[in-house]
């Protein structure tokens, strides 16, 4: 995708920016509890899906590529959310460094 010439009105899926809070359990592990950081609207484009088969089960993942106008906090680790699905992070690129848009690669996991 050329960011260059993305129309701003392809930015038309609202999701939830969330970062994750952890919080001691005082057995020296911890419970995970997810925040609302910010609603941002983005466009959202099937990148590939993959079968794992393991442990007796089958995990189905989808990746997406997630473009959203530039933030500087956010992170891989972070997430979105829209309509109970979860978009997990994995890494987040100003694709041609004009500090507009941001492509982040999110990873699907079947629920």
């Amino acid at each position: 995708m050329q960011t260059s010439f993305l129309d701003p009105g392809m930015l038309c899926h609202e999701l939830s920016l969330q970062f994750a809070l952890r919080i001691d359990d005082g057995s020296g592990g911890f419970a995970e509890n997810w925040s609302e950081l910010a609603t941002v609207f983005a466009r959202i484009e099937p990148a590939g899906a993959k079968s794992l088969f393991a442990a007796g089960q089958r995990l189905e993942q989808a990746t997406h590529n997630i473009t959203i106008r530039f933030r500087d906090d956010v992170t891989s680790g972070m997430r979105f959310e829209k309509s109970g699905r979860t978009f997990l992070i994995l890494n987040v690129t100003d694709p041609d460094e004009t500090g507009r848009y941001l492509i982040c690669i999110t990873r699907e996991d079947a629920r």
